[in-house]
């Protein structure tokens, strides 16, 4: 056992964690921070998205101890600091980019990632950046036009998928 000292979320966390402990049990376990979803552990779905220094990363395939030191922020860290929704999470919301929620977290946080790098992107670009990340409800659609809403563009007219 080892211990692991993170910025998260603007806050210093630390804990004792095996070699073997993988970022999202760092935030899930340690650290009780449960929006983080694991939905494969194989790196497939981005339900794991989170940002380590700014990057979006997904916490399925990072052992917590090789991020001693790295700010982390997670789903709960995106929210404006009297509690209500970021700007991206009111966009998912107000252009219904999720239905079940499980993928949310992941494309919330794939999302701002995107954004940070990319302030204005095309409809094609936000399409390829959330490729990583798979959602079996929506359809899609509702996701872009919630990124293309985020980045302050318009929304409404789509091309089809």
């Amino acid at each position: 056992m080892s211990k692991v000292t993170m910025t998260v979320n603007g806050r210093e966390r630390s804990a004792e964690v095996e070699g073997r402990t993988l970022l999202s049990g760092f935030l899930r376990e340690g650290l009780e921070l449960t929006g983080t979803h694991v939905g494969c552990d194989t790196s497939q779905c981005g339900a794991c998205v989170v940002l380590v220094n700014g990057q979006a990363i997904k916490s399925c395939t990072a052992f917590a101890h090789d991020l001693d030191g790295a700010e982390v922020t997670t789903i709960e860290g995106v929210a404006n600091a009297d509690g209500s929704l970021g700007r991206i999470q009111q966009a998912f919301k107000d252009y219904h980019g999720l239905q079940c929620g499980f993928c949310t977290p992941g494309m919330v946080m794939s999302t701002a990632a995107l954004l940070a790098e990319n302030p204005k992107p095309s409809e094609e670009e936000v399409r390829h950046y959330l490729e990583g990340n798979i959602c079996r409800c929506t359809g899609y659609q509702n996701i872009v036009r919630a990124v293309m809403a985020a980045s302050g563009q318009e929304a409404g007219a789509l091309a089809a998928e």
